[in-house]
């Protein structure tokens, strides 16, 4: 019986640790290159911009975390209002 609760519970991690796998696969900062100016220069968001946040919002906290974004998570959040997007709680 234990090693059958043993494998139940590996099996599940597996699984588990795929589907993050896949959801975190799903999220590349490259696609957000067009928001660039907008974090970094201050200016406005582009529809563009806001077309691809709108249309990755599931990647929202993935991306806040992202270490080559924590040094403009401010002007971040600021382009995520900016386009209407609630900034999320991560």
């Amino acid at each position: 019986m234990k090693m059958k609760l043993t494998a139940l519970v590996f099996i599940v991690f597996v699984l588990f640790s795929l589907s993050l796998s896949k959801a975190e696969a799903a999220c590349d900062i490259q696609d957000f290159k067009v928001c660039l100016p907008a974090v970094i220069g201050g200016s406005p968001p582009s529809t563009e911009c806001c077309t691809k946040l709108k249309d990755n919002q599931s990647c929202s906290c993935f991306y806040l975390k992202n270490p080559l974004v924590v040094p403009y998570k401010t002007s971040s959040k600021q382009v995520l209002e900016a386009c209407g997007i609630p900034v999320p709680v991560c």
